[in-house]
């Protein structure tokens, strides 16, 4: 048996690389990801290709491994050639993400040291960097003493443990589920209707209102349906609002809605996903009055703090309703039970076993401060508002809404035939061209090409460059 274990032992030692090895995978990795970086200016924001990567599948796991180097190479032509390039600063589409250095920097150290940020009996530090983070939050959105959240993988993960703690603090009987009614517009983020879906509350009625020329809810109508729907026997249960719908960029009256849910005693969530963190821009702040009144909120750190991928944060009014909503115990983790110095975010999410991501958004906070980001977020407003205004030079464009965050939407009216035909392929030739990424939407029935500035690397020569693309593809 000792033979055994020893010979064993001898092959699963490859899992430890000494430091020679560790420091040539390391330099290769760095190499690559250097060039990476040095290179992001030329590279394209969308690379169509034919092969799409798959020469990966030529390369199954097997009994043996392959070199680092030649694992950077596959990496190099079929993950970070073909489709979308995210890092990029050419990216203004869709809500971009960030990527910012330091954060992988970040998640570097916490991979190495595999601290676990689930348990504050596990990791003391850990969980109070994430809570501290948490407090911040809360602190920037004007959230009371009581109120704390959890940092989750993104909006989607958080839309759902903010619905489902608003379920369980009222206290919903699933016999009644039929008669809940939730409320928000059109224009809301898909993710939280997927949310109600996954909760249990797929039997609900859900109600879209109306909105205003500038696709903000109509909060007079909110008020009539809420009125109706009591006199019909029906509960109304939520109200989801925007700080920033994907489509537009719409922010709707929060504080009106605020005050709405509160002489009807329903729930208040906002999805600020996209928009919340525009707070920390005077020039758009106002805007987010009635934000501090909400009983939750969803904000994405992916999105205006520029970090990675995979980086979101719910905030709850009170910690007491998300604790209740999501703890449970187990007789194997008996021994953390007495330890109760700060919450522990295993209490407050689905999530048990957790990477310790709070790291990466705390390191470039703490390096940078705040000061930077701020600018970036006012700047990427100033590039909308400037496109905004310069698109409107080239014709045949028109304009949507002034854009009240840093999306706004328009398309091209040609001359003659079908303008929707014709904003499809418009959208398809600049991806060709590769050097920015656009999407479109469908609004009213109407193909709309979007602008979302919002990549740390989007900068007024990529607006420039954007503007002389579709002067080009449309003379």
């Amino acid at each position: 048996m000792i033979d055994k274990i020893k010979q064993l032992e001898k092959i699963s030692r490859q899992l430890e690389p000494i430091a020679e090895e560790r420091l040539k995978l390391r330099e290769t990795v760095i190499d690559y990801s250097e060039s990476f970086i040095n290179d992001i200016e030329k590279s394209k924001a969308y690379n169509i290709t034919t092969d799409k990567g798959s020469q990966l599948l030529d390369y199954p796991i097997k009994e043996t491994g392959l070199s680092i180097e030649k694992i950077i190479e596959l990496l190099r032509f079929n993950v970070d050639r073909p489709g979308l390039n995210p890092a990029s600063g050419g990216h203004i589409a869709y809500v971009p993400g960030g990527g910012i250095y330091p954060s992988s920097l970040g998640d570097f150290l916490a991979d190495i040291t595999n601290r676990y940020s689930g348990v504050f009996y596990a990791n003391p530090g850990a969980v109070r960097i994430e809570n501290i983070l948490i407090r911040w939050l809360c602190d920037i959105f004007g959230f009371p003493s009581e109120a704390s959240g959890n940092l989750t993988s993104g909006g989607s993960i958080a839309n759902l443990i903010a619905i489902v703690a608003a379920r369980d603090h009222k206290k919903l009987s699933a016999k009644n589920f039929h008669k809940l009614v939730i409320y928000s517009t059109s224009q809301a983020h898909h993710c939280t209707r997927k949310s109600i879906k996954i909760s249990g509350l797929y039997e609900t009625i859900q109600k879209d209102v109306p909105m205003d020329d500038h696709f903000r809810m109509d909060t007079v109508v909110l008020t009539e349906l809420i009125s109706n729907d009591l006199k019909n026997g029906l509960i109304p249960f939520m109200v989801i609002a925007s700080a920033g719908t994907t489509d537009t960029g719409a922010i709707d009256p929060l504080k009106e809605i605020a005050i709405i849910c509160k002489s009807y005693d329903l729930w208040f969530h906002i999805d600020a996903a996209y928009g919340g963190f525009f707070i920390l821009s005077e020039l758009v702040k106002e805007k987010l009055n009635g934000i501090e009144l909400a009983d939750s909120v969803v904000i994405d750190p992916h999105k205006g703090l520029f970090l990675p991928y995979g980086s979101g944060a719910v905030l709850i009014r009170n910690a007491k309703w998300l604790y209740d909503s999501q703890h449970m115990q187990a007789n194997y983790m008996q021994d953390t039970f007495d330890d109760i110095d700060e919450l522990s975010p295993a209490d407050l999410s689905p999530e048990l076993t957790k990477p310790f991501r709070g790291l990466r958004m705390w390191l470039p906070l703490q390096l940078f401060g705040l000061a930077p980001f701020r600018a970036a977020l006012s700047e990427k407003i100033w590039l909308c508002r400037y496109f905004y205004r310069e698109i409107q030079k080239i014709d045949g464009f028109e304009v949507g809404p002034y854009p009240e965050l840093s999306i706004m939407t328009y398309r091209y009216m040609p001359k003659t035939g079908n303008a929707d035909e014709y904003n499809l392929d418009l959208i398809k030739r600049v991806k060709e061209e590769g050097s920015v990424f656009l999407s479109s939407t469908t609004i009213d029935g109407s193909v709309y090409l979007r602008l979302a500035v919002l990549s740390f690397r989007t900068h007024l020569s990529t607006i420039n460059k954007c503007l002389e693309i579709l002067r080009e593809l449309t003379k």
